[in-house]
């Protein structure tokens, strides 16, 4: 017997709406659904303004998620929320302006005028933990963040650019320094609001610390046994920090992504 019942992320923002367990509830299909697979057991929607959270349900952001949840849990969320966006975004086709649809068999808006498909597409950014000697790593604070949390240097890759090079070129623009030995280390969804992180260690070659006043408002390499708050379990960046910090140590959720 079929059944029109699914696991749904049904977002509001960037709120995802739970229960009390940070479990998905289960709804009854709609038609507008976006389908995360196959068989259509698994589907994203927004909340709409109008609509009000059931008894028992709650939203919470999905930052918050990250600490509950398995990486394949916020994989696939990361994939719905992203979706969810780029179909709110491009119901209007780039070339002529007509009314798109949704293509019925895979991710794309179609122009029934001009026939253009428009796809999901992703932003690439570098995300980079220094180390400088044995003993000490590279943190930064966000000029935008109000908080006392140090993180990592991080920024988009641009046109005609190797990743690579946008390790070097962030580096030196944020801190003013020079890397060396750079090494792929992993890579995370990110939705906020369509990013992939692509993580890299690096090494301390020269250079005084001098900021990008816009983009950090500190920075400073940290003895590994004297760090200040650091991001949040559960994100790549406190993964990549407790790599190079505790080494063979390094707690077994983050080996997920290490």
């Amino acid at each position: 017997m079929t059944t029109n019942i699914s696991l749904a992320y049904i977002f509001h923002q960037q709120q995802l709406l739970v229960d009390d367990e940070f479990q998905l509830p289960q709804v009854e299909r709609l038609a507008s659904d976006l389908s995360l697979n196959e068989n259509h057991q698994v589907i994203a929607r927004d909340l709409l303004e109008h609509e009000s959270i059931p008894n028992g349900l709650k939203l919470v952001p999905i930052r918050q998620l990250l600490q509950y949840w398995t990486t394949a849990q916020f994989e696939q969320a990361s994939k719905a929320i992203q979706l969810l966006e780029w179909r709110r975004n491009h119901q209007f086709c780039s070339h002529c302006g007509h009314k798109t649809d949704v293509h019925h068999s895979e991710y794309a808006m179609v122009c029934p005028s001009c026939r253009y498909h428009q796809y999901p597409r992703v932003q690439p950014c570098v995300i980079t933990v220094i180390t400088k000697g044995q003993d000490q790593v590279l943190l930064a604070k966000n000029a935008r963040n109000n908080n006392d949390m140090y993180g990592l240097i991080a920024g988009f890759v641009e046109v005609g650019e190797t990743l690579e090079e946008a390790v070097r070129r962030e580096t030196l623009e944020e801190v003013g320094i020079k890397v060396k030995n750079i090494q792929y280390l992993a890579s995370q969804p990110w939705p906020f609001p369509s990013n992939l992180m692509i993580a890299f260690k690096a090494e301390y070659e020269s250079g005084d610390i001098l900021l990008q006043e816009e983009e950090i408002s500190d920075a400073n390499f940290f003895k590994f046994d004297q760090l200040p708050k650091t991001p949040f379990k559960g994100s790549i960046a406190h993964a990549m920090i407790m790599h190079v910090t505790q080494g063979s140590a390094v707690a077994d959720d983050t080996k997920e992504w290490l």
